[in-house]
């Protein structure tokens, strides 16, 4: 079988059509959605960008020990054992942190092509001031931002723009290898994550009347600096930027269908991790502004999209819990290759097969944890119906029931502290059973009271 992994960097999961949303044209992912199994109980793991990779390549669980660090030597990554039963692997990406030296998160492809002009990649140097399209105080990284203003500059059309790229270099590579017996193709987008700077067109879908100031690289922080008409454009730069990925992805889906690759070929859609748009009074996805005090991560960043479309599988809903970490020992199996053992991921397949209900009773989602006591980090562990975040003693707990409050707005951690600490207790199974130096998981023992 052939495989076709999509990662979207900062996608919401509910973006996208197949998760009900209303606010963003997604038709071809969501044309997609419809022959595919649609998980709605899938989180990240570890987070966010690299160390969710980390899980989603090797099988491992890393937010425990090494968060956002170059892959381990040690590791054979999923690219790597497929070469090894002789398929043919692809990387196309823009995503300069990923192919960044000594980060080697390609290790296994026989062929990676970058598309360069994502930030901070220095592609030109000129002009020396480029043209801000909003006050300097509202971005999170001016300096990284003022280099992509430079390197924008060399964009005349909406195929120049980097998503589109690493659409088009798929689709070239398709078109050139498409009768390999077995292949492995990867296409990592970073488009979707901030700076959001798509075709004027596609914004005018959201917001056509708006004449303010831009704020395409929010500022992570509470939304208290921008204007309601600020913070709605940020909104539509958001949205149009993901309706663009999507008319790109549908041009690689309909080149599928002249390919007749359908019949062969799996392929497996998903984000690495979501973004607030004003939810929580936040915009972001974890606080750069005072990291000491941390930020929770509800459901808009810590819940994913999943998508996976298996020659021969009827479409269907699935409630099952599910982490990019299972992801890996889910494609070998689907590629037939051997599983190895260790792994801290399991395979989706005896689910699929109704060999059983459930490969993981939680789900843990987290940054990586703080080696001293006065480190504020969450960690966010459901079962699919309660969700806690646990930020151990530094902060109170907090704790939501999903079916009844999906937006995670009544805290009943109070009420509930039966849940909070069979929740807390299993979190520190999880922990241990991911190897968890002593002295991290000592820092992780005791509650805060809510």
């Amino acid at each position: 079988m052939n495989l076709i992994l999509i990662i979207a960097d900062t996608l919401r999961w509910d973006a996208l059509g197949a998760y009900g949303s209303e606010w963003v044209r997604t038709p071809y992912l969501d044309a997609l959605a419809e022959k595919c199994l649609i998980f709605d109980r899938a989180y990240c793991g570890s987070f966010p960008t690299m160390p969710m990779r980390a899980d989603l390549f090797t099988g491992h669980t890393v937010f425990q020990s090494i968060g956002w660090a170059p892959l381990p030597a040690g590791e054979v990554p999923l690219a790597q054992r497929l070469r090894q039963q002789g398929y043919l692997t692809m990387m196309t990406t823009d995503h300069l942190q990923m192919l960044a030296p000594g980060m080697n998160y390609h290790r296994g492809f026989r062929r990676v092509e970058w598309i360069r002009g994502q930030v901070p990649d220095v592609v030109v140097t000129e002009p020396l001031s480029p043209k801000w399209p909003c006050g300097q105080e509202k971005v999170r990284n001016p300096a990284a931002c003022e280099q992509y203003l430079r390197n924008r500059t060399l964009r005349r059309y909406e195929r120049e723009h980097c998503g589109p790229q690493v659409v088009q270099a798929a689709i070239d590579w398709l078109e050139r290898n498409y009768r390999h017996e077995k292949f492995f193709l990867c296409l990592d987008i970073f488009d979707t994550h901030e700076p959001w700077d798509p075709p004027r067109w596609y914004v005018d879908w959201y917001d056509p009347d708006y004449e303010g100031e831009e704020v395409i690289w929010p500022r992570y922080d509470r939304i208290d600096y921008l204007t309601q008409a600020e913070l709605r454009h940020v909104r539509a730069l958001y949205a149009g930027t993901v309706t663009l990925l999507d008319r790109w992805l549908g041009r690689l889906f309909e080149l599928l269908d002249w390919l007749r690759l359908w019949e062969r070929t799996a392929v497996i859609f998903l984000a690495d991790h979501g973004f607030y748009l004003g939810e929580h009074r936040l915009i972001g996805k974890h606080t750069v502004i005072k990291p000491q005090e941390g930020w929770p991560m509800y459901e808009e960043v810590a819940r994913i999209p999943l998508l996976m479309y298996l020659p021969g599988m009827e479409p269907s809903r699935w409630e099952v819990l599910v982490q990019p970490v299972d992801l890996m020992p889910t494609m070998l199996e689907l590629c037939g290759c051997r599983v190895p053992e260790g792994l801290h991921g399991r395979s989706l397949l005896p689910v699929l097969r109704g060999e059983t209900k459930t490969i993981r009773e939680l789900a843990v989602s987290s940054p990586r944890l703080p080696t001293e006591p006065e480190g504020r980090v969450y960690s966010t562990v459901t079962d699919g119906e309660w969700t806690l975040l646990d930020a151990a003693d530094q902060a109170p707990p907090e704790l939501y029931h999903l079916p009844t409050d999906p937006r995670q707005e009544r805290n009943v951690a109070a009420q509930r502290r039966e849940v909070v600490e069979r929740l807390h207790g299993a979190y520190l199974q999880f922990l241990s059973a991911v190897g968890t130096s002593k002295e991290r998981l000592a820092l992780r023992q005791r509650l805060g009271e809510p």
